[in-house]
């Protein structure tokens, strides 16, 4: 279905009441009190949840609130992922400093690549995002790049350490780090979508005639945001990538691209809290498919999928929503 015909929230145009504000400020005191009570596996599990939640919100910006369907965000997880590992060890760049590098390659790479895609609409944009997917792991094999990419074996890069004094391991360390950017990444999205910008989007989104005879250049306005929703996903790859230790091509196939997508349904299309629901959903929904079935793990993971969006199928944002509206304080 096109997400241009799907009844969707609208962005925001209010600030957060003070029950909110309250449940916000406990929500990051529980994140911050996570790494202290979980091993470092879980807590690296939960980073990468954290990696995964910029990813799914840059995909949302563009598919949820903007209407352009993207099948291929796996390739600028790559590229992001790629741009922090070859800066780190061919360079010797500090990790923390390849963050903002791969950001800005993805949105450059994103906006060129959102300029042709204006062409494209519904299952044709859908298609050429697909290709771009496929295509991006044979790229980084290819022999002109191996120097680079490392080819088929990838790039192997060394964990950091927290910072002198810190009193921290690695992983504790690389879950506040990735933390401390969800928080700015989040608040910078939910800044930008609540306000002119975000209104801007929805109406493309729904009636993008209307919104272009209102004075609104929607070309303008669709090749930015491809190019915000890469560059969000291109942070979450460095991140990633950091925390694994490891870049290689057959991390980021196409299937990895339908991965982002269903993260993001689950979630909740045009929410920005979905993007952490989906998050943890294809973190850990595999892992719990393939304790309850080693030999069919991807059937019951099917099973899950198909019971959340019968019982949820505005994502799990919207089942929240309706739950706050019911059961939550009133004004």
């Amino acid at each position: 279905m096109d997400a241009a015909t799907t009844p969707l929230r609208p962005p925001p145009s209010r600030a957060l009441g003070p029950w909110q504000l309250a449940g916000l400020a406990l929500l990051i005191l529980a994140a911050c009190a996570l790494p202290f009570l979980l091993g470092n596996y879980r807590v690296f599990q939960f980073t990468m949840a954290l990696s995964y939640a910029i990813a799914l919100l840059g995909l949302n910006m563009l598919t949820g609130f903007n209407g352009q369907i993207s099948l291929g965000h796996g390739a600028f997880l790559a590229i992001g992922a790629y741009t922090a590992a070859i800066l780190m060890d061919k360079t010797a760049m500090p990790y923390w400093a390849t963050i903002p590098v791969a950001g800005l390659v993805c949105f450059i790479a994103g906006f060129l690549f959102g300029l042709p895609a204006l062409r494209l609409e519904g299952l044709y944009l859908s298609l050429a995002t697909f290709a771009l997917g496929v295509a991006m792991p044979q790229i980084l094999k290819h022999k002109a790049l191996e120097p680079w990419t490392g080819g088929s074996m990838g790039v192997v890069i060394v964990k950091p350490d927290a910072p002198a004094g810190v009193p921290l391991n690695q992983d504790q360390w690389l879950y506040f780090f990735t933390l401390a950017w969800v928080i700015v990444l989040f608040f910078a999205a939910w800044n930008l979508l609540r306000g002119r910008v975000g209104r801007a989007l929805v109406a493309i989104r729904d009636q993008p005639v209307a919104a272009q005879a209102m004075g609104v250049n929607t070309a303008m306005y669709k090749s930015l945001t491809f190019g915000v929703s890469a560059l969000y996903t291109g942070i979450a790859g460095a991140l990633a990538a950091i925390a694994v230790q490891f870049a290689a091509p057959d991390s980021f196939s196409s299937f990895l691209s339908l991965t982002l997508l269903v993260g993001m349904v689950v979630g909740g299309l045009a929410s920005i809290s979905g993007a952490f629901y989906g998050a943890l959903f294809i973190q850990f929904i595999p892992n719990v498919a393939d304790q309850i079935s080693k030999a069919a793990p991807w059937a019951i993971y099917g099973v899950f999928l198909i019971g959340f969006m019968y019982v949820m199928p505005s994502g799990v944002a919207g089942l929240v929503r309706m739950l706050r509206r019911r059961f939550g304080p009133r004004a």
